[in-house]
């Protein structure tokens, strides 16, 4: 079963996390890879592209001269291919560009992606990212302790739920990306170096692409696990004995002895 290291914001490794072998340890599958690259690419052409005929310019409508005597070929309309700003030869109309793939096969090449990454060390887990507020600053140290802000090394950060302080963090650095983990995608990944996420975003890519639920239900799963953790203060007040009801417990302990000795 593949497993990776989670470290915390200070680079600092505090466990080891076994992942999901369904998800992160297949064989990537390089010709289905290809294919869902090549839709994904595809679909993103807007397919505007227009250019006229000669019947479609403006003007032309009248025989530039007569057809015989000029000595000059014989020409029928200055709007003719051959002339400036002629009508053009085989141009491009719109039409639409889709290339439709199986929900199984893009599923596969996300799987083969993370795989890739796993086995490369290119996915670095984090116990939690989040920022007190929105600093550039503070998100490039974060990058530099887990050894990922090289020059030219391109960083993707996928997120189980929005965090603004993170987004705004992060948009001034021209190598690194943040995005939500439901816009998972196989260009994304192939196109950043490193993939940087929190623990609830494996736990994310493990419903959806392991256990087959859809988007929504895992992340509606994972905004509640997040929701009934308890925050920072809760758990410390927990932590802290309550001295009054052990100082009623001790009063009423002689007294029933005293009874007893009686």
């Amino acid at each position: 079963m593949p497993s990776t290291t989670v470290y915390n914001m200070a680079g600092e490794a505090i466990e080891q996390l076994e992942l999901s072998e369904q998800v992160f340890g297949v064989t990537p599958n390089m010709a289905v890879l290809h294919q869902v690259v090549t839709a994904q690419l595809v679909n993103r052409r807007q397919g505007t592209a227009s250019t006229k005929s000669r019947s479609e310019v403006s003007g032309g409508g009248k025989k530039p001269y007569k057809q015989k005597g000029t000595g000059r070929a014989r020409q029928g309309s200055i709007r003719a291919p051959q002339y400036r700003h002629g009508g053009i030869v085989f141009g491009p109309k719109p039409h639409e560009y889709h290339h439709d793939v199986p929900k199984k096969m893009r599923r596969l090449a996300i799987r083969s992606v993370l795989s890739d990454k796993v086995a490369n060390e290119k996915l670095i887990v984090v116990d939690e990212l989040a920022l007190e507020a929105p600093r550039t600053r503070d998100m490039l140290d974060i990058l530099e302790k887990l050894l990922v802000a090289d020059k030219g090394k391109r960083v993707l950060m996928m997120l189980p739920q929005r965090d603004e302080n993170i987004v705004l963090s992060a948009r001034n650095i021209p190598s690194t990306k943040v995005q939500h983990v439901s816009s998972i995608n196989v260009v994304e990944l192939l196109k950043h170096d490193c993939v940087i996420m929190p623990v609830k975003t494996v736990r994310w890519l493990e419903l959806v692409f392991g256990e087959g639920i859809s988007a929504d239900e895992a992340t509606r799963k994972i905004i509640e696990d997040i929701d009934a953790e308890p925050s920072a203060g809760e758990a410390a007040s927990a932590d802290e004995p309550d001295f009054e009801e052990t100082g009623e417990a001790s009063d009423e302990t002689p007294t029933g002895t005293d009874d007893e000795a009686q």
